[in-house]
């Protein structure tokens, strides 16, 4: 058996093992914050994971425990400095622990960096028996050819999307239909493998067990996109501190994610030194003050700044609202610019719906929601995480996207690639064992 398979399946039988228990937690590690959730599981609401989709193993969870801490050593979304990142994990882990009383052995942890690629693959096989079965899936699965994913990338994501059978298409589950030629298209989402092998290395310092890893895109999209969005076509936009992930879902499946190495840092950097004040001061300002359309007001609006320079003159100054956003609003229009290219890129525009939804901490910028759409298209709206039970109410803003849909996706997984008995003479030909370098390093 191969070890991308093997570590997978490992992986989900930790998560399966602690869903026993009833207990498990999720990791949202990103530039700005940590956030760590601890779930509990109804243990009869759990139902065997035999689907194929979205909905593939469901259960029903409560949120027992929630903490957030400011995140330390992350640039981009990736971890930089791995002690600093320890400590702020480990802040995160306890205080969750805490307002649950229960200890967690298991999390599941979401990145929004590593700099995702995706692609599309298709696979077909003649069907032996005349009905679909679960070898079928499986051969048809390992028919798909990998791509030169290229050095130093691996595999985080790969789900089936769509089933055919003969001339029918748009299946979700083809087992038990009657047909000759069974065909399947599959999304490939690929990370490069440094960025994922310091975050292993540095959950496992935090003496925790890893049942499980997605990518920020992904679950933001979970979280933040209605069922019709998600089957129609729809993009979600996770605007964090340190990145912009984008996700394309169609048929209530990803079908593309990416990320910009921007977010709403950049701004605050901007505004320290636009306007000559500390960093922390500047995300104060951009919290309170904050915008991106100005307008007559905004003129006689006056802000204080505050800096400690020892020069009088210097330290009390004050700008207007209309100066704040005219040092803003080019950032954010810059980040717009380029995650519209992404989505032209990918062919947003050739989907049945063109919905945006805009999500994440930055989104929270008054005014954006009008300057996205000029930019993105018409149809954009801002979007909170999907109200799960027990969540606090402290944690249902944009800014809890990701974390709340790492929830959802620890009760929901959709099956992937590994999640079916390959034969061992039918992996792809080329990339397998290119795609399992860093599991053999981490497991």
């Amino acid at each position: 058996m191969n070890l991308l398979y093997q570590s997978q399946r490992a992986m989900r039988a930790k998560r399966e093992e602690a869903m026993r228990r009833g207990v498990i937690a999720v990791l949202d590690i990103g530039t700005f914050k940590i956030a760590c959730l601890v779930l509990r599981f109804d243990e009869t609401d759990i139902t065997p994971g035999d689907g194929i989709g979205a909905m593939a193993g469901q259960a029903g969870f409560r949120v027992i425990g929630a903490a957030t801490t400011r995140s330390r050593g992350v640039k981009f979304g990736e971890i930089d400095t791995v002690q600093e990142t320890e400590r702020a994990i480990r802040t995160a882990v306890q205080g969750a622990q805490k307002m649950a009383q229960t200890r967690v052995d298991h999390v599941i942890v979401s990145l929004s960096g590593a700099r995702p690629r995706s692609y599309g693959l298709d696979g077909e096989i003649t069907l032996q028996t005349g009905s679909v079965e679960d070898g079928d899936i499986a051969s048809v699965l390992a028919a798909c050819d990998v791509p030169d994913i290229g050095h130093g990338r691996e595999v985080l994501h790969a789900q089936p999307v769509n089933f055919s059978l003969d001339h029918r298409t748009g299946l979700a589950d083809p087992r038990g239909h009657v047909g000759s030629r069974l065909s399947v298209d599959m999304h490939l989402l690929t990370i490069e493998a440094g960025a994922i092998e310091t975050l292993l290395h540095c959950v496992k310092r935090c003496d925790l067990d890893l049942a499980g890893l997605a990518s920020a895109p992904y679950v933001s999209g979970i979280s933040s996109l209605v069922e019709d969005e998600q089957e129609l076509g729809a993009a979600c936009i996770d605007m964090g501190g340190g990145s912009t992930s984008l996700s394309i879902f169609m048929k209530r499946h990803m079908i593309f994610a990416d990320t910009v190495r921007m977010g709403g840092d950049h701004v605050t950097s901007d505004i320290s030194h636009g306007l000559q004040i500390p960093m922390p001061h500047a995300e104060r300002i951009k919290a309170r003050f904050g915008g991106v359309m100005a307008t007559g007001l905004d003129d006689r609006e006056i802000i204080e700044l505050q800096s400690e320079t020892g020069d009088w003159h210097h330290d009390r100054r004050s700008v207007s609202r209309s100066e704040l956003i005219g040092v803003m609003r080019p950032r954010i229009e810059e980040i717009l610019e380029e995650t519209r290219a992404r989505l032209d890129a990918a062919g947003f525009d050739h989907l049945p719906s063109q919905r945006i939804v805009l999500t994440g901490g930055a989104s929270l910028l008054p005014g954006l929601d009008g300057l996205a759409s000029r930019i993105l298209g018409n149809q954009v709206r801002l979007g909170r995480p999907l109200r799960v039970q027990g969540l606090p109410q402290s944690a249902c803003g944009p800014a809890f996207s990701a974390c709340v849909g790492l929830a959802l996706f620890a009760a929901h997984p959709q099956d992937e690639w590994w999640d079916f008995e390959t034969p061992a003479d039918r992996y792809p030909a080329r990339s397998v064992k290119r795609a399992v370098r860093w599991f053999r390093d981490n497991w």
